[in-house]
C-alpha cells in the first residue's frame, strides 16, 4: 500500500478559527489534502480540506455518520438523550432512507411555498422596529428573530415558547464554559416540551409539519415516537442555527462590498442567484457532520482508519482555487453551482430550500428598506462565536442610515 499516515498532530486554536477560518485552513490546505489533528476535545481526528476529496467524501457510503462505528473511546460528541439522538444526522441507510422518504412526503415545496408571504411579513415587522433608532444589531433584532418565527411558524410552536427555543438553541450550539449545565437544562427542557408539543397535536392535529409528520404514512409504515421527537428537534436547531448565521454573514459580505451591493438594489431579483456565492464566501457550517469509516479507506492519498473520526472542512473547500477561480474574492457574478455549504449527496439539507427562500428574503426587504445602511464598527472589532460547528456572528452593529424623525415619518 502506498497511502501515508502523517504523525503529526496539529492543534486546532478555536480563536483563530473562530477570527479566520479561512486563512487557517489555507495553510493546512497548502500543506496537502488530509492532516492528522487534535480538536478542541482534545481528541485526534481527520481533518480534509481540498475540494475533490470532500465532495468525494460526502458521498463515500464508507463513510458512516452512525456513531457506533466511531471507535470505542474515541468521538464524543454532543450527549444527547435518545428520543432526541435518533435523527437524520445520526443514520445511514436503509434507517435514513426510510426516514427522508417519510419526512419528504410531509415536508414538501408547497409547505415551504406558503411560508414566503409569511417571511415577508415578518422580516417587515422586525424592520419596522429597527427603524426606529439609527443604530441596529442586526443579529438580535433581525437575523436571529426571524428564523425562529419561521420554524416555529412551520412545527406549529406557540409564540409565546418561542424566547424559549431561541435560549435553549444558544446553549447547545455555543455553551459557556462559565456554565456548564446551561446545556444539559436545554437538553431537558427540549425533551420535557416536545413530550407536550407532540402529545397536544396528536389530540388536536393543526396546519403545521408536526402534525403532518405525526400523520405520514408510507406503504404502512410511520416515525417512531424517537424518531418523531428527534426530527422535530432537528428542523428546530438546523432551521434556526443555520439560518441565521447564514443570513447574518450575508449581511456582512454585502456591507463589505458596497459596489456590489448597489448593483443588487439596482436590480433585486439577481439575489435568488448570488445566495449560492454568498453561502460559498462565508456559509454558516465551516465543518460537516462528523463521519466515521465502517473500514479502512484512502481519502487523498493518506489511509484512515475505520472508526477514525473524519472532519470535512466545507469552508477550506470553498476556497479552493482549483474548484473555484480566485475563491477568496466575493463575487456576485460568479457561477458558485457545486457548492458544498448545504451539504452534498443522500444528506443534503433538508430545509435548503426554505433557508435559500429566507436568506433572499431577508436580504431584499432589508436592503430594500435601508439603502444607507452601513456597519457601526471596523471589521476587525466584530466578534465571531467561538466555536468549529459554525460560523457566526455574536453581533452585527450597523447605522441604519434614518434618524428618529424619518422613522416616524414613514
Amino acid at each position: 500500500m502506498t497511502d501515508t499516515t502523517p504523525a503529526q498532530q496539529a492543534p486546532i486554536d478555536i480563536r483563530a478559527l473562530a477570527e479566520d477560518p479561512y486563512a487557517v485552513y489555507a495553510q493546512f490546505r497548502r500543506a496537502g489534502p488530509v492532516h492528522r489533528i487534535t480538536g478542541t476535545d482534545g481528541l485526534p481526528a481527520w481533518l480534509v480540506t481540498g475540494y475533490d476529496d470532500v465532495r468525494e467524501a460526502l458521498t463515500d457510503p464508507r463513510l458512516s455518520l452512525d456513531k457506533h462505528n466511531a471507535t470505542p473511546g474515541g468521538y464524543r460528541g454532543m450527549a444527547l438523550p435518545p428520543a432526541l439522538d435518533a435523527n437524520l444526522l445520526n443514520m445511514d441507510p436503509p434507517d435514513h432512507t426510510r426516514i427522508r422518504r417519510l419526512v419528504n412526503r410531509a415536508f414538501t415545496p408547497r409547505r415551504i411555498e406558503q411560508l414566503r408571504e409569511p417571511i415577508r411579513r415578518t422580516a417587515d415587522q422586525l424592520l419596522d422596529r429597527i427603524a426606529a433608532d439609527e443604530h441596529a444589531d442586526l443579529i438580535g433584532s433581525y437575523a436571529a428573530p426571524l428564523p425562529i418565527t419561521v420554524i416555529c411558524d412551520l412545527l406549529g410552536v406557540a409564540p409565546a415558547d418561542r424566547l424559549d427555543f431561541r435560549s435553549w438553541t444558544d446553549a447547545l450550539m455555543a455553551p459557556d464554559p462559565a456554565r456548564p449545565s446551561l446545556a444539559k437544562e436545554a437538553v431537558g427542557s427540549m425533551l420535557s416540551f416536545f413530550t407536550r408539543l407532540i402529545a397536544g397535536k396528536r389530540a388536536a392535529p393543526a396546519d403545521d409539519l408536526l402534525s403532518a409528520l405525526i400523520a405520514v404514512r408510507d406503504e404502512g409504515d410511520r416515525l417512531n415516537e424517537d424518531e418523531l421527537m428527534s426530527l422535530a428537534f432537528l428542523i428546530l436547531v438546523a432551521g434556526y442555527e443555520n439560518t441565521v448565521h447564514l443570513i447574518g454573514n450575508a449581511i456582512l459580505t454585502l456591507l463589505r462590498h458596497p459596489e456590489q451591493l448597489a448593483e443588487l438594489r439596482a436590480d433585486p431579483a439577481r439575489l435568488s442567484s448570488v445566495v449560492g456565492e454568498l453561502a460559498r464566501y462565508d456559509g454558516p457550517m465551516p465543518l460537516a457532520i462528523r463521519r466515521f469509516p465502517t473500514e479502512d479507506i484512502s481519502i487523498g492519498g493518506v489511509t484512515v482508519r475505520a472508526g477514525d473520526t473524519v472532519l470535512l472542512s466545507l469552508a477550506a473547500a470553498h476556497r479552493d482555487s482549483r474548484r473555484f477561480t480566485d475563491p477568496d474574492r466575493f463575487d456576485i457574478d460568479r457561477d458558485a453551482t457545486g457548492h458544498l455549504a448545504l451539504g452534498h449527496g443522500i444528506h443534503y439539507c433538508l430545509g435548503a430550500p426554505l433557508a435559500r427562500m429566507e436568506t433572499e428574503i431577508a436580504l431584499s426587504t432589508l436592503f430594500g428598506r435601508f439603502p444607507d445602511m452601513a456597519l457601526d464598527v471596523s471589521p476587525g472589532e466584530l466578534q465571531w462565536r467561538p466555536s468549529m460547528r459554525s460560523r457566526g456572528l455574536l453581533a452585527l452593529p450597523v447605522r441604519t442610515g434614518t434618524t428618529k424623525e424619518s422613522a416616524v415619518d414613514r
